[in-house]
């Protein structure tokens, strides 16, 4: 999604241009993932290539790394073909033509054009409207409810990619009731984050890391409950105040310079306080809700993924369609129109991807595995549980995915829990803890750099946002591993 807060048809006015100068300071999302993509290319040639020896293992599904094992391995220095290629490789591997990014970005694109067709049958600004009426002095307790659902979602099935579809639903909201896109923002990603780094059940972190241990997951449940409730607590209180101080003065509010702007974008055809709901929009909204109920359930329940989430708002848009009577032209101009709002996040989605395909083919992950395992060796257990934890924050880094990193380095961190007393559970919890951290701030990760495009949230700003939450939940984290190694 374009920075820029003006129409590049419009005549620059001088607002305009200073909102354009403050933007300019800081690189664009696409400049800094390329940035990093050329970085790690230059490392293929400085960190020698290694890899470990895996093996099935049948409860995981998965090629897991053996302990022992890793060797030098040829090197594969990506060069500048490389470098061109990656982002193209964050959506498809072009030789055997399997999937990376293109699931996700084309769900993004489909969300999009969803969210059109709803918009252009006005039911969404005037639902807002009427509901913004009825909240009116109590809008600040809709910031712990939906951090509540969000991070229950994370908790319980690791809420991430999905999370994209509630932006441009929950944006508007916040923006109709005095807040800021950062708001929302802050709701969505705290919220679902907070539950992912809290991980109770959730099957793409705690079960795969726990089965990876050789451990059940229900070891270690306690202290994670405690980290993800008085972590949800902190970052509650912490976008409720931020909240409340933007209300109260807008200047305050992290993106002053855009608030016009995204007023306009968010808000389009907004809806008079006295809108009133027409039976067909009442219906729509039914239908709109119904449609991200099922999403969940989908998720949570049945297996679904991005193919069948697409197809799903795919149907749902065609519904709304024939109930609001838009028309089939109308649908097709609501529909690409919606989409190509998201068309720069797609974009981003798959170039954040190429970072990881470039560390992957130069065989530089490994290396980076076992550097981290020989660093953990002889320390005392409350040393050795915060050093872990600060090294499966480097690890997130390079692998944003939960699932992925456990498969990687649970297999070779947890057994060395064993000769420092500590139990494996530890472990996993150092993991989902250091994994829930960074992917609330990591640039390579799609939820991040795809939730921020759409809520027009520059990298930079986001930073400045939430570096001192960040440090609360770590102080959080290390306090609570160290009492369990202790324990």
């Amino acid at each position: 999604m374009a920075n820029s807060t003006e129409s590049p048809l419009q005549p620059p006015t001088e607002k305009s241009g200073m909102v354009n100068a403050i933007q300019s300071k800081f690189p664009t999302a696409y400049t800094i993932l390329f940035g990093l993509i050329v970085f790690m290319a230059a490392l293929t040639w400085i960190v020698p290539a290694g890899q470990f020896d895996r093996v099935q293992n049948e409860a995981l599904g998965k090629d897991v790394p053996v302990p022992g094992t890793y060797q030098l391995v040829d090197a594969n220095h990506q060069g500048i073909s490389d470098i061109l290629m990656a982002p193209i490789q964050g959506f498809y591997d072009p030789d055997s033509g399997m999937a990376n990014a293109i699931d996700v970005a084309l769900f993004v694109l489909v969300i999009g054009g969803f969210l059109g067709v709803v918009n252009s049958t006005g039911a969404i600004n005037t639902g807002i409207a009427r509901a913004m009426t009825r909240m009116k002095g109590k809008e600040i307790w809709m910031i712990p409810i939906m951090m509540a659902l969000f991070a229950a979602g994370g908790t319980t099935y690791g809420m991430a990619e999905e999370t994209l579809a509630f932006y441009i639903l929950i944006i508007p909201i916040m923006i109709a009731a005095g807040y800021d896109s950062v708001t929302g923002v802050a709701i969505i990603m705290l919220g679902a984050g907070i539950g992912v780094l809290g991980s109770t059940i959730n099957p793409f972190a705690t079960t795969i890391a726990s089965n990876a241990a050789g451990i059940p997951f229900t070891e270690g449940m306690t202290l994670r409950l405690v980290i993800l409730v008085v972590g949800w607590l902190i970052c509650t209180a912490y976008v409720m105040w931020y909240a409340h101080r933007v209300r109260k003065d807008p200047s305050k509010s992290i993106v002053a310079a855009q608030n016009e702007s995204n007023k306009e974008f968010f808000l389009k055809q907004v809806a008079a306080d006295d809108a009133r709901l027409t039976k067909s929009q009442s219906v729509i909204l039914v239908v709109f809700s119904l449609t991200f109920a099922v999403m969940v359930w989908g998720v949570s329940s049945q297996g679904w993924w991005m193919g069948k989430m697409a197809s799903l708002f795919l149907g749902s848009a065609l519904v709304i369609g024939v109930i609001g009577r838009v028309g089939e032209k109308g649908f097709s101009d609501a529909f690409v129109e919606g989409a190509r709002d998201l068309l720069g996040v797609a974009l981003i989605i798959g170039i954040a991807r190429g970072i990881v395909v470039v560390m992957d083919a130069g065989h530089i992950t490994d290396t980076i595995l076992n550097w981290s395992a020989e660093s953990v060796k002889g320390y005392s257990a409350v040393v050795f549980i915060n050093v872990m934890y600060g090294i499966e924050v480097l690890l997130s880094f390079f692998v944003p995915s939960t699932s992925g990193l456990a498969v990687l380095s649970m297999p070779i961190m947890a057994p060395l829990a064993d000769f420092s007393g500590v139990g494996r559970e530890l472990v996993v919890t150092a993991y989902q803890s250091a994994c829930g951290i960074v992917n609330l701030i990591t640039p390579t990760s799609a939820v991040v750099v795809g939730g921020l495009a759409i809520g027009r949230v520059s990298y930079d700003k986001w930073i400045r946002f939430v570096w001192p939450l960040l440090i609360i939940l770590s102080i959080l984290i290390m306090a609570a591993l160290s009492l369990g190694a202790m324990a």
